[in-house]
């Protein structure tokens, strides 16, 4: 069953130690969830809609930490992390140009 795991689930030890595995597994999840989200989706809200908004990232990052243990999903955010992070840099270096040419 160990082989099956993915690398955080087997880097937390999740098998030996599943109580606090999953709990780090979790943590994980959402760190690189509210990361994405803010590379990514964000946009200026209210401070209400913003709460509501991370409130349930947290509640949905509890269900995919479950799936986390044997799909590669904190692999897969934090490949999406990395791409959108090279994205914003060439975007702000894209518009520093444009104003400089300007």
């Amino acid at each position: 069953m160990l082989e099956r795991m993915t690398f955080f689930a087997r880097l937390y030890d999740v098998g030996d130690n599943p109580e606090t595995g999953m709990w780090l597994l979790y943590a994980t999840v959402i760190v690189l969830s509210i990361i994405v989200f803010n590379l990514g989706f964000a946009r200026k809200l209210p401070l209400l809609k913003n709460v509501v908004v991370y409130i349930s990232l947290v509640l949905g990052c509890s269900v995919l930490t479950f799936f986390a243990v044997f799909l590669p999903i904190a692999e897969g955010l934090v490949i999406a992390a990395i791409i959108l992070g090279i994205y914003k840099i060439r975007l702000h270096q894209a518009k520093k140009e444009q104003a400089k040419g300007a």
